[in-house]
């Protein structure tokens, strides 16, 4: 087989503007790692994501704390009607609701959250995630109103872009607010600490350099932790599960139940919530799922010279 497989698997709605998702997986001696950076990330962002993936094909992941992880669902920024399947078939207690969509109002993210927290039922817990999209006033106002429509939020997820914009939300509601670009995509990722940006860490496996690298920032960055997906196969969610079970302690659902937003998998058994949790497994890869999902001579030729990129960029380091 071969030890390095191109995938590309479309999305069931489309979700942070992506409709296909592609990577790569790659093949060591424990097993399979995924490299799956985002078409926009450079080759030196590109490069924590391949140090994960060679982790986990080495395997090389610290012994698990924990047999499941509790997940919530993820609600992508779909009408009212859509969001309140999504969670009924989700299972989880918990739901991540996207929000600040562009081409959308203000008014269609109050529906949604409303949706669905009347799906959730008594005792379900709402997060929204705005993926930086509001300036800091627009942050405020919106927080307010989501906050009446989801009968009190969990926490808000990178509100606005910056650190400093960070800051100043979080100085102005009551809603608790959770960092992830501001960690993932920072040079450094101890500024929300420092800056009392934010009272939540979303730590992502892929971006940040995988799980041993994840928990030493878990450990120095002062905050609750919750571990989320960058929207990978079960192969990638497994080393987000690794991540979660390894941590002393986990308050919050992660936003690991994120297989179900692909149209496919590369999984022989996707890593899929039941009754609200996942378990912790490495999967096994079905060599006739990569034959199907493989991707197109060129998406491969692309991906391959990406992965070229990056490891000559390491080669280029000093030493």
């Amino acid at each position: 087989m071969s030890q390095l497989r191109v995938w590309s698997i479309p999305m069931r709605t489309r979700f942070r503007g992506i409709t296909v998702r592609e990577g790569v997986l790659l093949r060591g001696a424990a097993g399979w790692g995924e490299w799956s950076p985002f078409l926009e990330y450079s080759p030196q962002e590109a490069e924590s994501w391949l140090r994960c993936a060679e982790e986990a094909a080495a395997g090389d992941w610290p012994a698990p704390v924990r047999d499941t992880v509790p997940v919530n669902v993820t609600v992508p920024a779909v009408g009212a009607e859509a969001a309140h399947a999504v969670v009924r078939a989700g299972g989880c207690a918990t739901a991540k609701v996207k929000v600040a969509e562009p081409g959308q109002t203000l008014g269609d993210d109050e529906a949604r959250v409303e949706a669905v927290r009347d799906a959730l039922g008594p005792g379900g817990r709402v997060r929204v995630d705005a993926n930086g999209g509001w300036l800091v006033d627009e942050a405020v106002a919106a927080i307010r109103l989501l906050d009446r429509a989801a009968g009190g939020l969990e926490y808000v997820e990178q509100p606005c872009v910056t650190v400093e914009e960070l800051a100043a939300v979080r100085r102005a509601v009551d809603v608790p607010i959770a960092a992830d670009e501001s960690i993932r995509r920072a040079g450094d990722p101890y500024r929300v600490r420092d800056l009392r940006a934010a009272d939540i860490a979303v730590l992502k496996v892929q971006p940040l350099g995988g799980v041993r690298a994840c928990l030493r920032i878990a450990e120095d960055i002062e905050l609750p932790v919750v571990v989320s997906s960058a929207l990978e196969t079960s192969v990638g969610i497994a080393a987000g599960v690794a991540l979660a079970a390894a941590l002393p302690e986990l308050p919050y659902a992660c936003g690991l139940a994120t297989v179900r937003l692909l149209t496919d998998d590369v999984a022989t058994v996707s890593l899929l919530p039941v009754g609200g949790v996942l378990p912790v497994r490495t999967p096994d890869v079905a060599t006739t799922a990569l034959d199907r999902l493989a991707a197109a001579p060129d998406r491969a030729a692309h991906w391959e010279a990406r992965l070229a990129g990056v490891r000559a960029l390491r080669q280029d380091r000093p030493s």
